[in-house]
C-alpha cells in the first residue's frame, strides 16, 4: 500500500491521522516502511497494524512515544507487551466465571470404568430401591451389551441420592431428564450436516462441536435456572 491507502483505512478509527504523522512516527523509528527504488515508501499489512497499535496506546491510554517503542520492540522480540489497563468500566472477571461448570474438555473425556450393580450400590450409597426406580424412569442406564455401570451413572446416582435429601424423588427427576433430552436433540440437529462430511476430519469436527455446544448449553442452562430462583 502507498501512504494515501494507509490512511484510507486507519481515518474510520482515527480520524487525525495525517501524512506528516505517520512519517513522523516513521523519523521515530516506530515503523519501519520499504522503499521503493524511487524512494516512495510501500506499507504492509503489518505496518497498519503496527500504525494501529501506536495511535490506540496514544489516543486511549496516553502512552509516550517512548513506552510505546519499548512495546513494540517486545513484540518484534517474540515477547508479549505488558497488560494495558482498561480505559473504561469493565466486568469483574469473577462475574463471567464458569463457576465450576463443565468445560468442553470434560464432554469429550471418556473413561473405561465399569461398575458391577453391586459396586455401584456400594460406591454411590444408595439403596437397591432407589437404583431400580431411577432405571425405572430412564436417568440411570447400564452399559450396553455388558450390564457394568460407567462414571456418569455414578455421578447420577449420588446426585439423586443427595437431591432425595431434599425431598425429591426419582419421579421428580424426569423433568431433568426431558430438559436433557431436547438438549441433545438441538444439539443433534446442530451438528448432524457435520456428521454427513465425507473427510475424514469430519467425525473429529463433529466431536469438536458437541463438546463446545454442550458445555455452552448446560452453562445457559445453569444461568437461567440461577436466574430464575432469584425472582422466584
Amino acid at each position: 500500500m502507498n501512504i494515501g491507502e494507509v490512511l484510507d483505512r486507519l481515518r474510520p478509527d482515527f480520524p487525525g491521522i495525517t501524512i506528516p504523522k505517520i512519517r513522523f512516527l516513521e523519523d521515530k523509528g516506530l515503523i519501519k516502511p520499504e522503499r521503493t527504488p524511487a524512494g516512495y515508501r510501500k506499507f504492509t499489512g503489518e505496518d497498519v497494524d503496527r500504525l494501529r497499535y501506536i495511535l490506540t496506546m496514544q489516543r486511549d491510554h496516553y502512552l509516550p512515544l517512548r513506552v510505546i517503542g519499548e512495546h513494540l520492540d517486545a513484540i518484534d522480540r517474540g515477547l508479549e507487551p505488558p497488560p494495558i489497563e482498561a480505559v473504561v468500566p469493565t466486568v469483574p472477571k469473577v462475574a463471567l466465571a464458569a463457576d465450576g461448570l463443565p468445560s468442553p474438555e470434560s464432554f469429550s473425556r471418556t473413561d473405561n470404568v465399569r461398575l458391577s450393580r453391586k459396586e455401584l450400590v456400594k460406591i454411590a450409597e444408595v439403596s437397591e430401591a432407589l437404583l431400580e426406580q431411577l432405571e425405572q424412569y430412564g436417568l440411570i442406564v447400564p452399559r450396553a451389551g455388558t450390564g457394568h455401570y460407567d462414571t456418569d451413572a455414578l455421578v447420577i446416582a449420588r446426585s439423586a441420592r443427595e437431591l432425595a435429601d431434599f425431598g425429591f424423588e426419582p419421579r421428580h427427576l424426569r423433568a431433568f431428564k426431558t430438559a436433557a433430552d431436547r438438549e441433545v436433540g438441538l444439539v443433534d440437529q446442530v451438528v448432524s450436516p457435520l456428521k454427513r462430511g465425507r473427510d475424514a476430519a469430519a467425525k473429529a469436527r463433529a466431536e469438536e462441536a458437541v463438546s463446545e455446544i454442550a458445555a455452552l448449553s448446560v452453562r445457559l442452562h445453569a444461568t437461567l435456572v440461577k436466574t430464575g430462583l432469584r425472582s422466584s
